[in-house]
């Protein structure tokens, strides 16, 4: 989950999902021990982990396994947990860096029907755990609903009856620098800071996994939160390249981040007003600062989209040479559109930033609102400043799913990483290179605008579908900027399916997203896996 930004206490979450990130510490390469524990169902029967045949070897990744059961959109189905270590080597078959997934694959299917999804996050500089125990791992993280903060510990660690195990096997990457994963013998983190490294490294990941597991002709979906949606597209290239070429079935995107001009407020760059005023419009209206409702929340959204692309973006181009009367009339609109007053808007010259408006907006009650969810509420300090203290919507999400990943890893699956720490967020984007992407025929694209990608690989795979799940008060990557994305790279839309859900970034936290959106996925793999079982 993350995008960057100027100023790092505004750094995405993604998970987000979150995705925001810490700085990232070169670890010794791992002298492990590989493990290996079975028992019956969700107990620990037989007691300590098993080590495996490589115990012996110094130089090992670690590993874990266990069977597990649990029911799943009402099935009961048994399953295999292996978490991990995967070792990646250069062209000397020298190991250069170690990626940490945690692979959960249901028992007694055929693996050439059985589909397999990949998914991580963002940031850049997230591990998976947002996507892991906050929505389609076998157990997740309980939050409070109505964008409650989840305050202290203990948070509830509890069976996900919506995970999507029941129709496909899941594998949760955590890319280098993030989670457990690092750079390890001859290889360097910063070999793997970046647009198209960190997509060669983890499309190299799914190559030898899909090899190590024998699967190379189930299904394949990829599917990520956040800069997740940026790793998607830019490893499409990598995947379908010179050497082995991975088929995908399709594409699941989450809040994804797409095209980085749209999402910064930087000088001279006009896109991000227009692309998230329809965010701004939900929020306003979630908060009941719309004075006019009679038209419903639809159409508004609908009056929203239409002013921003034609009137609003207009006016943004025209600048100075805009006549008064359009002048009054755009700033009339904003006001109604946003909630804002109309001398506000006329302060900042039609042209609202994102941490402004979440200052703003309810100024008058003395709170601020969230980034990565507009509905949080914050108490600021310093109520008279332009930008919020922190990120309310932020604010004790990352404690609760840090604390139950390490629970989980720990306490439930035996993992024993030496003493390593989990890394669950860092500041990685302000050392990641944005700049080395393949534009097509070798050649260097200088942007971060991956929708192009996507096409491509739309138009040369014609079974290859893509999802879209956005949340209607992210203010961090919103569903504006993304549908853009998608109508403006030679997508085939006809195979794109768009789906919205009331709640932020990390949409699936609250009860009344999670269960529609885990179904509509679950739709989505299985009309896009032929004979699956």
């Amino acid at each position: 989950m993350g995008v960057p930004v100027k100023n790092r206490r505004w750094g995405l979450l993604v998970a987000a999902v979150l995705a925001v990130t810490v700085p990232a510490v070169m670890a010794p390469a791992v002298m492990g021990v590989a493990q290996e524990k079975k028992d019956d169902r969700q107990d620990h029967k037989d007691g300590a982990p098993k080590a495996g045949p490589d115990a012996a070897k110094p130089d090992a990744p670690r590993r874990v396994t266990v069977d597990r059961s649990g029911t799943f959109n009402g099935k009961r189905i048994d399953y295999t947990v292996s978490a991990g270590e995967t070792y990646l080597r250069d062209d000397k078959g020298e190991p250069v860096a170690s990626i940490f997934a945690v692979a959960y694959t249901k028992k007694g299917t055929n693996p050439a029907t059985r589909p397999v999804t990949f998914l991580y996050n963002g940031g850049p500089g997230s591990a998976s755990l947002w996507l892991h125990m906050g929505v389609f791992g076998p157990k997740r993280v309980q939050i409070p609903a109505d964008a409650e903060n989840p305050g202290p510990p203990p948070f509830p660690l509890v069976d996900n009856a919506y995970s999507i195990l029941d129709v496909t096997d899941l594998v949760f990457i955590d890319p280098v620098a993030t989670g457990y994963s690092r750079a390890i013998g001859k290889g360097e983190e910063k070999d793997f800071l970046g647009v198209r490294e960190d997509a060669k490294s983890i499309a190299q990941f799914v190559r030898v996994w899909l090899g190590d597991n024998k699967r190379w002709n189930s299904p394949k979906f990829l599917g990520g939160e956040s800069y997740g949606g940026i790793r998607t597209g830019a490893m499409l290239p990598e995947l379908s390249g010179t050497t082995s070429t991975v088929s995908l079935n399709g594409i699941i995107l989450i809040s994804p981040a797409m095209d980085y001009t749209s999402l910064t407020f930087a000088r001279g760059n006009l896109v991000p007003y227009w692309s998230f005023l329809p965010s701004y419009a939900a929020t306003a209206w979630y908060h009941k600062k719309v004075a006019d409702t009679s038209m419903g929340f639809d159409r508004f959204l609908a009056d929203a989209r239409q002013f921003a692309a034609t009137e609003y973006a207009s006016a943004l181009i025209l600048g100075n040479r805009l006549p008064p009367d359009q002048h009054k009339a755009v700033v009339a609109k904003l006001a109604h559109f946003t909630g804002l007053s109309p001398a506000f808007i006329e302060q900042s010259h039609l042209k609202i930033q994102d941490h402004r408006f979440m200052k703003e907006l309810l100024r008058d009650q003395g709170k601020s609102i969230g980034r990565i969810d507009g509905r949080y509420l914050g108490d600021d300090y310093d109520a008279s400043g332009d930008r919020p203290d922190n990120d309310p919507s932020l604010n004790g999400m990352s404690g609760a799913f840090s604390a139950v990943v390490n629970t989980y890893f720990r306490n439930d699956l035996g993992l024993d990483m030496g003493g390593r720490e989990y890394k669950v967020l860092g500041s990685l984007y302000r050392r990641w290179n944005y700049a080395q992407v393949d534009g097509g025929g070798g050649e260097p694209y200088r942007g971060t605008d991956v929708g192009p990608f996507v096409g491509d690989a739309m138009r040369q795979n014609k079974g290859m579908r893509a999802f879209v799940a956005m949340g209607y008060y992210d203010l961090a990557t919103p569903f504006f900027h993304t549908e853009n994305s998608f109508n403006d790279a030679g997508v085939p839309t006809n195979r794109v399916s768009f789906n919205y859900y009331p709640g932020g970034h990390m949409m699936y936290v609250q009860p009344q997203a999670i269960e529609k959106m885990t179904q509509d996925i679950r739709k989505f793999i299985v009309a896009g896996s032929p004979a699956q079982n």
